[in-house]
This record gives C-alpha cells, sequence and structure tokens, in this order.
C-alpha cells in the first residue's frame, strides 16, 4: 500500500510539472497610467508589485504601445501574480494583466535557409563547399533519324515511336513548300519571272522646304 501511495505522488507530482511547464512565464500590462514611462518613483512602486512574487522578475517597458512585459523566473509566479493583481487598481486606473502568448513553428527561433543552393541568389554567395559547374554534354547526333528525314519528300511522314497504351506516338512531318520549289536560288533551273516579286517599299517623302520670312 505504502509503495502504491509513492506512486501515486509522484504521478500527481509529474502532472503537476507538466501542467506549470506550459503555461508561460511573462505577463503583460495593459491599461497604465501615462506617467508611469516618464517618472522613476511611479516605476517603482509599480515593480515592487511584482517583486514580491518573484525578486528576479525583469520589466520591459513599451511607451508607444502603453505596454509593461513582466518577465518572471518560472510559470508559478506569474500565474500567481496575475491571480491577485489583475484588474487591481494602480493609480487610479484598473490595471489588466494578460500571459504573454509566444507561437512557435517547429523550431522556437528562425533558421537559416538550406545552403544548397544559395548561390542562385542575386547577390550570389559563395557555392557550398565541393561545388563544380557541370559541364554542357554532347549533343546527340541520331543519323538514323537524319537519313530518314532527308529521304522524305513534301507532306510525307516518318513514325520516330510507336504508339503504346500509356504513350501516344511520336511523328515528324514535313510541311509541304509554299512555292512548290524548296531548292535555293543557285541551284534553280525555273525563270525568275515565276518566282513572286516583293513589293516595293515607298519611302515618305520629304515636305518642300520654304523659308520663313526674316523679321526686322
Amino acid at each position: 500500500m505504502q509503495q502504491a501511495k509513492v506512486a501515486d505522488d509522484k504521478k500527481e507530482e509529474a502532472a503537476v510539472e507538466v501542467r506549470f511547464t506550459d503555461l508561460p512565464d511573462a505577463l503583460i500590462a495593459c491599461k497604465v497610467p501615462p506617467d508611469l514611462f516618464a517618472y522613476g518613483g511611479v516605476k517603482a512602486s509599480f515593480e515592487s508589485l511584482f517583486r514580491s512574487f518573484d525578486p528576479e522578475v525583469k520589466f520591459q517597458y513599451f511607451k508607444s504601445f502603453r505596454r509593461v512585459r513582466i518577465s518572471f523566473s518560472d510559470a508559478l509566479a506569474a500565474a500567481e501574480a496575475r491571480l491577485r493583481l489583475h484588474k487591481t487598481d494602480f493609480r487610479g486606473r484598473e490595471m489588466r494583466l494578460y500571459f504573454a502568448q509566444s507561437v512557435h513553428i517547429g523550431s522556437p527561433s528562425l533558421e537559416p535557409p538550406k545552403p544548397e543552393k544559395q548561390f542562385l541568389i542575386s547577390p550570389p554567395a559563395s557555392p557550398p563547399v565541393g561545388w563544380r559547374q557541370s559541364e554542357d554534354a554532347m549533343p546527340v547526333i541520331n543519323y538514323d533519324l537524319l537519313c530518314a528525314i532527308s529521304k522524305l519528300g513534301p507532306g510525307e511522314k516518318y513514325e520516330l515511336h510507336t504508339a503504346t497504351p500509356t504513350t501516344p506516338s511520336v511523328v515528324v512531318h514535313v510541311c509541304d513548300d509554299d512555292h512548290g520549289d524548296s531548292s535555293t536560288p543557285e541551284d534553280s533551273d525555273q525563270d525568275d519571272n515565276s518566282r513572286p516579286t516583293r513589293p516595293k517599299i515607298i519611302q515618305t517623302r520629304r515636305p518642300d522646304y520654304s523659308p520663313s520670312p526674316v523679321q526686322q
């Protein structure tokens, strides 16, 4: 029976530790009087209210927001101070105390970006250790494909890859020549008159110059 009681006491202590560890150890004081940020005597009386709960308490004053952050050494002292001083009167104002909430996603501190590709940002940083510039591979020339295409005439096609139930076919088409002649002017035996004449670009005529009369 005594061993069971000791085990129950240990479980209860562990539950209490988890309960108070999860609580924040800082408070935010709102609706404080404006002279708290200007006079040292007012600060001393304000800080004495919280030093009775924790002698090592620390204060951060935010004058622009009219807020004071009170950081305690443990969450139990912060909870007790909030229970005793919340909505109490301080120099004619009802002081409000709230737990300082902090939201952490993953790690409580910001992690630096992964260094794999930091050298690609602008301005560029130093590349990682052991990084080397990759060389361009030599182009692969498919001579069978070039030979098959050279034998094709206008309007014909050459199937590179046969279609399967999961992939489409790849077919090369040779376009028809609009003028019926795919040869160059050097090896052409046709008359030049059969080729369509290019339209001549007519330049815009400059207006006639008329000197302005000289004013005396």
